[in-house]
């Protein structure tokens, strides 16, 4: 009877090491993916500020600018949406505001004098905090 005790205690404690392992392999995995969002995200926020600070006064929707931008945002608005998906909303809300932010200068201009990196920069270091805070 003692040996089946100690069998069973010794089973149980390798089933719980085992579901352990598992939840902090399972935890790594998401933490690793959560990073490649980011890194994703912050590509693609980067190259879209590039077409902000090339943009042409005046452009057609047949311009080598526009397709190209065109392009890029579409991939900055997948990158969002998956933001959304595996983050919580303060994080969402930060990079959704900056992704307007570039939308809005990529597609509109800012008015005459009004810096690029300033107009960027307040919600672009909001995302990035948020995200530092949640993925610790």
């Amino acid at each position: 009877m003692l040996s089946y005790l100690v069998q069973h205690r010794t089973q149980r404690s390798a089933e719980r090491a085992e579901r352990q392992r598992q939840q902090i392999a399972l935890s790594e995995t998401r933490r690793a993916e959560r990073l490649a969002l980011l890194e994703r995200f912050i590509e693609e926020s980067a190259e879209a500020e590039r077409c902000a600070y090339t943009r042409p006064s005046d452009w057609e929707d047949t311009d080598t600018w526009y397709l190209t931008t065109r392009d890029v945002m579409y991939r900055f608005w997948v990158a969002d949406r998956l933001i959304r998906i595996q983050f919580p909303p303060p994080v969402h809300d930060a990079a959704h505001a900056h992704f307007l932010d570039l939308n809005r200068t990529v597609w509109e201009g800012l008015p005459d004098g009004e810096s690029v990196r300033d107009y960027l920069e307040g919600n672009r270091s909001a995302f990035l905090d948020a995200a530092r805070a949640v993925m610790g």
